[in-house]
């Protein structure tokens, strides 16, 4: 069983959100009336079986959003390295092994923290001042922690386990706490389901490992009143498989699939233009959509929404921060995917306002 890894702290929109896609608009669908469920906290409870069991507050409005992630290629570069011809996590040539993909932190909080954005707001107007529920700090509803599934070998853990120190687990903390909006220090990476040495032998097996491991993230609510999902993964290593299985098996809980496309060709071989981003289709009437930058990612998520405005701009500054930091050219191919995905940004506020 896998415990839910959120805790109490935001809260609720006067309208329910949708998700546009084309000419397909989605609703998030509200969480029914559960006004006989505990009010205090959003604690787990002790069933009879011993399982825990989520429980939401009654003035709780919209599921909250969980992202759940792959690593190699994804949130990092695998740098394209390969052992006897098996690629060692991923395809990626762009970026050095190791380095952070740009903005992708700063991405993944703002999916996980709009949803208690809105549910802030549907509490501030239908209850707060009005002789309802009054939600003091200690009893705030924090964003959900990443979910991550790697087809990374469980049994090669004791070397490649997502500890509390390691650099992706602190830039997922400090991206947390030093948000502008809902900081919190609980948030970061939460549950990590593994792969195995057959998959890294086996490599097609990957895609329905993570598919597996999906179901078995889906424990920590079996309802699917409480959490709704986004698989953010790449494609380079079969999560177009298991994102697109997930979307046709639980479509009324995996909100949206988004990928990565990532290369094993140089950049040089690139058209001026960049990499060409496949479009984005429909399964099971959900959303699975390409990027190349995470700024990319935001402007379609703003689209589908799935994020504000002013949090795909949040995006926009970090990704350029973070491209700054790493010393990389103008005039470099990363700065060419960047830029264009800006540009898209900036269109993308142009109609909204």
């Amino acid at each position: 069983m896998v415990a839910p890894y959120f805790m109490i702290v935001a809260c609720i929109c006067n309208a329910a959100p949708v998700l546009a896609f084309g000419n397909v608009r989605l609703p998030i669908n509200p969480l029914p009336n559960l006004s006989f469920l505990p009010t205090t906290s959003m604690s787990a409870t002790k069933s009879s079986n011993t399982e825990q069991q989520i429980q939401p507050p009654s003035f709780f409005a919209y599921p909250l959003t969980q992202v759940v992630s792959d690593i190699d290629d994804t949130l990092k570069s695998s740098g394209g390295v390969t052992i006897a011809g098996v690629t060692l996590g991923g395809v990626d040539v762009q970026y050095d092994r190791g380095d952070f993909y740009p903005g992708v932190f700063q991405f993944i909080w703002e999916l996980s923290s709009y949803s208690v954005t809105i549910n802030q707001r549907y509490h501030d107007e239908h209850f707060l001042g009005k002789g309802g529920y009054d939600i003091s700090l200690d009893q705030r509803i924090s964003p959900p922690k990443v979910a991550v599934l790697t087809a990374r070998a469980e049994e090669f853990k004791a070397a490649l386990e997502i500890k509390d120190g390691s650099k992706l687990a602190q830039a997922f903390r400090k991206t947390g706490e030093s948000s502008e909006i809902n900081p919190t220090e609980d948030w970061g990476v939460g549950p990590v389901l593994y792969g195995s040495v057959s998959e890294w032998i086996i490599q097609y097996k990957k895609g329905l490992r993570k598919f597996n491991n999906f179901e078995r993230l889906l424990e920590q609510d079996p309802t699917g009143q409480i959490m709704q999902y986004v698989y953010l993964g790449d494609t380079g290593e079969l999560d177009q498989e298991a994102g697109e299985t997930m979307l046709r098996e639980y479509p009324e809980v995996v909100q949206a699939v988004f990928l990565h496309v990532v290369s094993s060709d140089p950049p040089s071989s690139y058209q001026p233009s960049g990499l060409l981003i496949p479009p984005p289709k429909l399964v099971n009437g959900r959303p699975l959509v390409f990027f190349r930058t995470y700024v990319g990612a935001a402007t379609k998520a703003v689209a589908l929404g799935l994020m504000e405005p002013e949090g795909m701009m949040r995006v926009v500054e970090a990704a350029e921060k973070a491209l700054k930091a790493q010393g990389v050219l103008r005039g470099n191919s990363k700065w060419v995917d960047l830029e264009r995905d800006i540009d898209e940004a900036y269109r993308t506020l142009d109609e909204i306002y």
